[in-house]
């Protein structure tokens, strides 16, 4: 079940690479809470050897059956924001994003592009709070002896 939602925005990079089968590399670098108004596409900064823009039109879902991999993340010693993207007209779109850990690895697993970027505090206090909410850790079972 869906227990709430965030808009955001991507901040996704185009690198010059000197490689024998590629000219460029696409990555994204960054995640901002979207309080609305964006273009859907804005470039933040070009150049030769890099450009950056900003895409917006996310949403970032929290649902119960996830409530695991939220935990998880939020517990790592770097709490990440997981971004699937897709190539479309000669540029690299997000296309989902998740904060769920197991979903994260579930997009690195898929053949498909994806990165994983620094989770903002302020996307990380929301999910926090979504947690001491919502979640429940499953008790941990020990060796059973005997």
């Amino acid at each position: 079940m869906k227990m709430g939602s965030m808009p955001i925005a991507v901040i996704m990079q185009r690198r010059a690479v000197q490689h024998r089968w590629a000219d460029e590399a696409w990555a994204a670098v960054g995640v901002v809470p979207d309080r609305g108004g964006l273009p859907r596409l804005q470039v933040l900064s070009e150049s030769l050897d890099r450009d950056y823009y900003l895409v917006s039109g996310l949403e970032l879902e929290l649902w119960t059956d996830e409530n695991d991999g939220y935990y998880e993340n939020c517990m790592a010693p770097e709490s990440k924001i997981f971004v699937l993207w897709r190539m479309e007209e000669g540029r690299a779109i997000p296309v989902r994003a998740s904060a769920s850990y197991v979903e994260g690895t579930r997009m690195f697993d898929s053949g498909e592009q994806a990165d994983g970027v620094t989770m903002p505090a302020e996307i990380y206090a929301w999910v926090a709070g979504y947690l001491r909410e919502h979640y429940q850790p499953k008790p941990r079972r020990g060796r059973q002896h005997g």
